[in-house]
């Protein structure tokens, strides 16, 4: 295996955690871990909190990175040595 395989392996376990993470940490229909942020603060005012819309982008974010990972690891596999 070379260094880029290795990399992109522990970058896409890795990302896969975070990925995990952030959405766990989402806010359901009955509240989520956000209010535990503050997140739930402007729940009442039925408007999404900056909390969330932050938490969303990071978590879009993420899921962006985890995507180009796996292509990246597949595309090295299929036409490295």
């Amino acid at each position: 295996m070379t260094f880029l395989t290795i990399a992109l392996q522990v970058l896409t376990v890795a990302l896969s955690i975070a990925l995990i993470g952030m959405v766990l940490l989402h806010k359901s229909k009955g509240g989520g871990a956000t209010d535990i942020f503050g997140g739930g603060m402007t729940s009442s005012l039925a408007s999404t909190g900056v909390a969330e819309k932050n938490m969303l982008r990071v978590t879009v974010t993420i899921a962006v990175l985890w995507t180009l990972s796996i292509s990246a690891s597949g595309v090295l596999v299929r036409f490295g040595s």
